[in-house]
C-alpha cells in the first residue's frame, strides 16, 4: 500500500499549469515540521514536492497560497530523469488525492469565498440567537 498524509505550510504559491493534452496540473510544496528535536534542541522540517491535478489543482491553485496550512492525503511517486549535465537522478513527489486547507480566513488564510463553519454559540445572521423552547418535563423517564 503506498498512502501518505502530510499536515504542512506552502512554501511558495501554487504554479497551474496544463499537459500538452489540455490535463490541468499544480504543483506546490509543503514543509513538514518532523516530531522531535535534533541533538542541537532544533526541529528539524522536511519539504515535500506535491502534485494535484485537474479539478483539485483547480482548486488548489484557486485558493492556496504561501504560508496556508494544508493537509494532504495522497501516494509517493518515483521519477527518474536526466539533468542538465547528463546526471541520472531520482525525484519524489507526493501524487494529492485530497488537500484539505486548515488555514482560518483572515489569518493568512484564503481569499475568494471561503467561510469556516460558524460555531453554535456564533450569533446568526441578523445578530439574533435562536431562542430555546421550554418543555414540560413531568420527570417519568422514556426507556
Amino acid at each position: 500500500m503506498n498512502k501518505v498524509f502530510l499536515i504542512g505550510n506552502l512554501t511558495r504559491d501554487p504554479e497551474l499549469t496544463e499537459t500538452s493534452g489540455g490535463i490541468k496540473i499544480c504543483r506546490f510544496a509543503i514543509a513538514v515540521n518532523r516530531n522531535y528535536s535534533g541533538a542541537d534542541g532544533e526541529r528539524k522540517t522536511d519539504f515535500f514536492n506535491v502534485v494535484a491535478w485537474r479539478g483539485l489543482g483547480e482548486t488548489v491553485a484557486r485558493y492556496a497560497k504561501k504560508g496556508n496550512k494544508v493537509a494532504v492525503s495522497g501516494s509517493v511517486e518515483l521519477r527518474n530523469y536526466e539533468d542538465s549535465q547528463g546526471v541520472k537522478r531520482t525525484g519524489i513527489d507526493i501524487v494529492a488525492q485530497d488537500v484539505e486547507f486548515l488555514s482560518p480566513k483572515g489569518n493568512g488564510g484564503m481569499d475568494d469565498g471561503y467561510e469556516p463553519a460558524p460555531s453554535s454559540s456564533a450569533p446568526r445572521a441578523g445578530g439574533a440567537r435562536p431562542q430555546l423552547q421550554p418543555f414540560d418535563d413531568d420527570g417519568d423517564i422514556p426507556f
